[in-house]
């Protein structure tokens, strides 16, 4: 198999038909110790490389611009305001941007690191920092509960403040809160309110596995179930193997995907509301917690969902082996930390691989690659959007993902999904002047354009823009491209 393996990476390396890009330079890490029973290779036969292909094109639509001493802003999520036609864009810093719908008028909105507000981003190390931002959707409409209303999630280095929720074990590395602010006038090119509102606030026990993406669903309408109700992704706490057991817990707000209702005041602290159709809302008979919409997650930074389907979907890394894209459900358990993807999780060294997906009433993936696969040599999922709309047909009725750290962009399909494994995974490559080139190659180029070192990974970032429209970003150029008609 390894001699399989050999032939197909250099394959790679010297097919014509792509221009790759070179190596993500670094030195491949240890291989672990594989326990009884178990393997570190769950997907022996790689990722195809040559079937089903697409090659896109694209525009570099708008630039946010770098930080002090020429570093890239670390772009992290982009989403759409449709009350007053903009895109906004926050950065890991602590800056939020907004961008025109043309791309052309880019101007810093806010600083929510700035030192009147207090928030005192903690953006050290790759992970911490302003994780997302998410828009109320009645955020433009004047004397409605949620006019002039946006929630940021953020990593803090004030650890002074008692929090809402803490790990199960010791440890107090950081927190995470998150933030209501509210502006006078929301078309306003600049933040007009006053300081924000906290409304919870996480003490994490470890530096990594933090908060992640909240957004508000975007096919719920007014009066509906959903209308106006928050989602936000919790890590596990970090450190490696969620050694506090947090996934299965439904105490805890780790390693969960929450539901709140920001307006409301029902919660333990009163600072927001806990919908009464949320699955595990207390019942006084025990410690499970109600703002619980889904469980058993390890890392889920992104999720959106399908517009045609109304599936929720999420991009949640894996461990040391298997990265996955699965559904979400109300009161649904995806397995971590009792299973990585499809399979058995026995620790760091490996998977199991018998009684594969065996276990009756998980959510199982729907797509999954693994860490050795010779495409990725290090992974970490990203993404993940569905894509139903005409305007590049190749990528209609697609479900489209990435690999954060080498920035390959994936597709499966969103009509005959498949029901788990890397088999179904096809790429989408980024045509540039009639050459396919991959993300990476195309920020390493733009890096030696402005004299400055060649990135050595991308962190890949999706966006959606207000007609659907597909953005790429990443946290090393400052660029955002469009994918093109």
């Amino acid at each position: 198999m390894h001699i399989i393996r050999a032939f197909i990476l250099a394959s790679l390396v010297t097919a014509p038909a792509f221009a790759q890009a070179p190596a993500v330079p670094q030195a491949p890490p240890a291989p672990p110790v594989v326990p009884p029973g178990g393997t570190n290779d769950p997907f022996p036969t790689p990722i195809n490389t040559t079937d089903g292909v697409i090659t896109v094109n694209f525009t570099e639509f708008a630039v946010i611009p770098d930080v002090a001493g020429g570093e890239a802003p670390r772009m992290n999520t982009l989403v759409d305001e449709p009350g007053t036609r903009r895109l906004f864009v926050n950065t890991m810093r602590g800056q939020i941007y907004s961008v025109s719908y043309d791309g052309k008028a880019v101007a810093e909105y806010l600083d929510i690191n700035a030192a009147g507000w207090g928030v005192n981003v903690n953006f050290q190390g790759s992970e911490r920092g302003f994780q997302s931002i998410a828009f109320h959707p009645q955020f433009s409409q004047r004397g409605t509960p949620g006019y002039g209303k946006f929630y940021t999630h953020t990593d803090t280095a004030n650890v002074t403040a008692k929090p809402d929720f803490v790990p199960s074990g010791t440890g107090r590395t950081h927190d995470t809160v998150l933030l209501e602010w509210t502006a006078k006038d929301p078309a306003g090119a600049t933040y007009d309110g006053a300081a924000p509102r906290e409304m919870f606030r996480v003490a994490h026990p470890f530096g990594n596995h933090n908060g992640g993406q909240i957004a508000f669903n975007p096919l719920a309408r007014p009066g509906g179930a959903d209308f106006g109700l928050l989602y936000v992704g919790f890590a596990d706490g970090g450190s490696g193997g969620d050694p506090y057991n947090h996934g299965q817990n439904l105490a805890s707000a780790f390693a969960k995907i929450l539901r709140i209702d920001p307006l409301g005041r029902n919660s333990a602290n009163g600072q927001y509301g806990i919908p009464a159709s949320n699955p595990f809302v207390k019942d006084g008979k025990d410690e499970t917690l109600g703002e619980i919409y889904a469980y058993g997650v390890r890392n889920p930074q992104r999720f959106s969902w399908d517009a045609k389907t109304g599936t929720m979907y999420v991009a949640d890394i894996g461990q040391n082996m298997v990265e996955e894209i699965s559904p979400v459900t109300a009161g649904g358990n995806l397995g971590w930390n009792t299973w990585e993807g499809s399979f058995k999780f026995l620790g760091r060294g490996g998977v199991g691989t018998e009684n594969q997906r065996g276990e009756a009433g998980l959510i199982y993936p729907i797509a999954e690659y693994d860490h050795r696969d010779p495409l990725i040599q290090r992974a970490a999922v990203t993404g993940v959007y569905v894509y139903r709309q005409t305007a590049v047909k190749a990528l209609a009725n697609k479900i489209i993902f990435g690999d954060n750290p080498t920035g390959e962009v994936f597709y499966v399909d969103a009509d005959n999904v498949p029901k788990g494994g890397q088999e179904s995974i096809r790429r989408i490559m980024f045509n540039d002047k009639g050459m396919s080139k991959t993300l990476l190659q195309l920020i390493r180029e733009k890096n030696a354009a402005a004299g400055k070192p060649a990135a050595p990974r991308v962190d890949l970032r999706l966006g959606v823009g207000p007609q659907g429209q597909l953005f790429v970003m990443n946290k090393r150029d400052g660029i955002i491209r469009m994918i093109a008609p």
